[in-house]
């Protein structure tokens, strides 16, 4: 037979607070006859009476007293379905996975992360980091929901890329080395100095090395690294010169200072996923 539904379970409980089938099928709007349908139907099922008439009013039998507990607690349960349902489609509960750069990490995510747990505390945000190729390629496998990725993305059908800001890159001078005034620096002035830049492969290098191929002359890397931070750390300690995205310097680098390029180069971010961007991370709309 089939199993006991809502709406047979909320109809007995309705009757048996109201008195009456008729009063019951009022509050739920339905008919007299569907609701002593769905009684009949209840009653067949667990195989027992389950109410009885008595001076006029519809009371429960012993075995309807019984059933009351269960009753209600299937109700709350699904309400609480109902409620955890809902906070997920409104993006208000859940899990989203999402990939971004070292860069990104450090000097982007923590106003939008801050932002995203005020709105949605129940939300839980899983952040993974690397370059932008391995990125991508972990949404397109299903393991990520979203990333935050330096363009250009290679596309696939699969992948929706959705252009979020622009970064421009500056160079990077020890401070007691750095050019003076604030003149913009060019690639053949940058090629002379020795080059701590990001490691070779990833997406930002490439965008620097095109930089000064247009240029035509080839930089003088003296050291390749994947961590931005150390780059810094290096650059201050009068070790090279570097060329870094504005989002990781900030308004000052201790032990450095930074100049604008000539003529100027940027990056732009994008967010990559297979569905429409959520609308949970308040802080990453295009701009």
């Amino acid at each position: 037979m089939p199993n006991l539904t809502l709406r047979q379970i909320r109809t007995l409980l309705t009757v048996i607070e109201t008195g009456s089938v008729s009063a019951a099928a009022r509050i739920l709007g339905m008919t007299q006859p569907a609701a002593s349908q769905q009684l009949r139907e209840l009653e067949r099922r667990v195989g027992v009476r389950l109410l009885e008439r008595a001076s006029g009013r519809t009371l429960p039998t012993a075995a309807g007293e019984a059933l009351v507990g269960p009753a209600r607690r299937a109700l709350v349960a699904a309400e609480d379905v109902e409620a955890a349902a809902a906070l997920h489609r409104k993006g208000e509960a859940g899990r989203v996975r999402l990939g971004t750069g070292a860069t990104a990490c450090i000097h982007l995510l923590p106003p939008v992360l801050a932002a995203v747990h005020r709105q949605h505390p129940s939300l839980e945000v899983i952040v993974a980091t690397g370059n932008t190729a391995d990125m991508v390629r972990r949404v397109e496998d299903g393991d990520l929901d979203l990333a935050l990725a330096t363009m250009p993305v290679q596309r696939s059908r699969s992948l929706l890329v959705t252009p979020l800001l622009t970064d421009s890159l500056f160079a990077l001078f020890p401070e007691n080395s750095a050019p003076s005034g604030t003149a913009p620096v060019n690639a053949s002035a940058l090629a002379r100095l020795p080059l701590i830049l990001y490691e070779a492969g990833g997406t930002m290098r490439g965008l620097i090395d095109a930089w000064f191929a247009r240029a035509g002359v080839r930089p003088n890397v003296s050291m390749e690294l994947g961590s931005i931070e150390a780059i810094k750390g290096l650059v201050a300690s009068g070790l090279g010169a570097s060329v870094l995205p504005a989002a990781a310097l900030g308004a000052k680098v201790p032990g450095a200072e930074w100049r604008p390029l000539r003529p100027a180069l940027s990056r732009r971010l994008a967010v990559v996923s297979t569905h429409p961007p959520t609308a949970a991370f308040p802080g990453l709309g295009a701009r």
